[in-house]
């Protein structure tokens, strides 16, 4: 009976030596606030900005991204071809899942706020007075299409 606890104890440290081994480089992920790299997000429209935080929302694995609407943005009905996971990081964000606009109908999400709308369901947006900032995170390939194309931002001309 001892040896059968002492065996059971050593099993059970072995495998918490496992628990306990340090992660691999390739198993951590960080992103410093200063190397956070914001482009225009052509998809929202003037002043939007969007950061890659980690993935490629192109491609077809996990993706990590952020968003900033600037004050008094609309974002038209529109839906994505993946499930959409949002945290609010700053500011609020007015949102409703809907396929009719109605500014009446969306719901305030602010600071520390989250939702999750799946794949293809009809949605809309805005912000009032201040920029919200957003997190979203899914599995790619990401997109927008809109309801209303004329909802789309206008193409940069090359």
């Amino acid at each position: 009976m001892t040896s059968f606890r002492i065996g059971a104890i050593v099993v059970a440290l072995g495998l918490g030596a496992l628990v306990l081994a340090p992660a691999s480089a390739t198993d951590f992920t960080s992103v410093p606030s200063s190397e956070i790299k914001w482009v225009d997000a052509p998809s929202i429209g003037p002043g939007a900005k969007t950061a890659v935080i980690e993935g490629d929302p192109k491609g077809t694995g996990p993706f990590v991204m952020r968003l900033k609407v600037p004050p008094n943005t609309k974002i038209g009905v529109h839906t994505h071809p993946a499930d959409e996971n949002v945290t609010v990081l700053s500011g609020t964000l007015y949102f409703a899942a809907s396929d009719k606009y109605d500014a009446n109908a969306a719901k305030a999400f602010d600071t520390g706020s989250y939702f999750s709308i799946a794949k293809g369901k009809p949605m809309f947006a805005y912000t009032k007075d201040k920029e919200a900032v957003l997190q979203l995170h899914g599995t790619g390939p990401w997109g927008i299409t809109y309801a209303d194309p004329a909802d789309a931002a206008p193409k940069k001309k090359s």
